[in-house]
């Protein structure tokens, strides 16, 4: 979903909201602590575990981090493999998430994961059963990256990295409804890396590793073979679509690169139509990666999608060498 506006501010929807914050805050520490302390078992896969979530609702640039993992994992010699919730999609048993597959079918970001990583991706509800079906049928991978599922504990793990978003930071601080945290701030201080996606939340998180979504070129929905850069649509109107967690972060990327844009923002994960794109002209449309998946089957010769990588600290890379090295010598 798109987050909230008051989950920025604590304003009187918040405030009216705090007492349901409160419960769920409540909630989700009692679970935490069952995990922790054994009432409630974790599974482990039997490979090193890298998840990549974060400690609030919305999204906050996972999926291009995750990618980056597997492109830097697969380039020392590794065999990553990428598990995920699969969010709408229509089965929740774990399978495999094929190049070709549909959102309807797998969820948005699976489908892009599959198309882009060069490596098998499986989609399910309980990750801790998808990692181990996808170990039984690609008994190669050596280590397991898990898009979101921070709060997912049924999986143990090896590694955590928490994504911020740069812009929103950690919003107005408050737990779920009354805010956008699934854990306390708190929370931060036990992965192994925080890393701010864009913006200027770094320095409210001194420790963290910066990152930011790079791209300047576009590749078309109907022909994707074809691709051209930024300055091909600079000087007309276009025509800018993100159903994303936080569709600003998209339209400022635009503006970046010189595009004149109308914008028009959808709800995270938004199965999109035909009729959601008819704006009565034949100016270009853009779009994110993520939302591609879901426009292909109707994409015309007027429908682009910015192609973005994960510009990544070189530091987190080491970081995340150096803890595997010690999971491989405890295990």
């Amino acid at each position: 979903m798109s987050a909230p506006e008051h989950w920025q501010h604590r304003k009187l929807k918040s405030r009216l909201l705090l007492p349901l914050a409160a419960l769920f805050a409540a909630v989700a520490a009692a679970r935490r602590l069952a995990w922790k302390s054994g009432l409630l078992r974790s599974r482990h896969p039997g490979v090193p575990v890298i998840i990549v979530g974060n400690i609030t609702a919305g999204g906050t640039g996972k999926t291009p981090l995750v990618l980056w993992l597997a492109r830097f994992l697969r380039d020392r010699g590794m065999h990553p493999a990428i598990i995920s919730r699969g969010y709408g999609a229509a089965r929740t048993d774990p399978r495999p998430v094929p190049a070709d597959g549909s959102a309807a079918d797998y969820g948005d970001e699976p489908c892009l994961m599959a198309q882009r990583a060069a490596c098998p991706v499986w989609v399910g509800a309980d990750r801790a059963a998808v990692a181990e079906a996808m170990r039984s049928s690609h008994p190669e991978v050596d280590v397991i990256l898990s898009d979101d599922g921070l709060q997912h504990y049924r999986l143990a793990r090896d590694v955590e990295i928490a994504v911020i978003d740069g812009a929103r930071g950690l919003g107005n601080g408050w737990p779920l409804p009354a805010g956008p945290l699934r854990e306390p701030p708190s929370r931060l201080a036990e992965v192994d890396a925080v890393v701010i996606n864009g913006g200027d939340a770094g320095g409210a998180f001194p420790q963290a590793l910066p990152m930011r979504l790079q791209g300047d070129r576009f590749r078309n929905l109907a022909r994707p073979q074809q691709m051209v850069a930024a300055a091909h649509f600079r000087g007309m109107p276009v025509h800018a679509v993100a159903g994303i967690g936080h569709p600003p972060r998209f339209f400022g990327q635009l503006r970046e690169l010189g595009l004149a844009c109308r914008e028009h923002p959808f709800p995270d994960h938004h199965s999109f139509r035909a009729a959601d794109l008819a704006f009565g002209d034949d100016a270009p449309i853009v779009m994110t990666e993520k939302d591609a998946v879901k426009c292909a089957a109707f994409a015309t010769d007027n429908h682009w999608a910015l192609v973005v990588d994960a510009g990544v600290d070189p530091r987190l890379g080491e970081l995340v060498t150096a803890r595997l090295s010690q999971a491989a010598r405890h295990g």
